[in-house]
């Protein structure tokens, strides 16, 4: 993610904590309500727009798995086995081991 996308992300999330602070102790209802507002809701029909509603409400009732346990899940079996790593895995963490060389290179102690 961009800086620009992230500030405009954290002044959303800002937003909705302030003017919702039942949103402040659940992070599933509040991705929900991100997910709604990101809807370009003009683009569905009635009907798709109650599906879509029916889904976002699963997420905020705790129905769905979290999106954090998902992705440990599949960063965790794709160190365990190599078959599931998709292209770009080994860029990522080519990547990754550059980042940490030069951190580690420019650390005065």
């Amino acid at each position: 993610m961009t800086r620009k996308i992230i500030r405009g992300l954290q002044k959303r999330v800002e937003k909705l904590l302030q003017s919702s602070p039942e949103l402040r102790d659940s992070d599933d209802r509040l991705l929900a309500n991100i997910f709604w507002n990101h809807i370009p809701k003009q683009r569905f029909t009635e009907q798709e727009l109650e599906g879509i509603t029916k889904f976002l409400q699963m997420l905020a009732d705790g129905q769905l798995p979290d999106y954090g346990s998902v992705k440990r899940c599949r960063q965790k079996l794709q160190q365990l086995f190599p078959a599931l790593r998709g292209k770009l895995y080994e860029k990522r963490h080519k990547r990754a081991k550059a980042v940490k060389k030069e951190i580690n290179d420019w650390n005065p102690w």
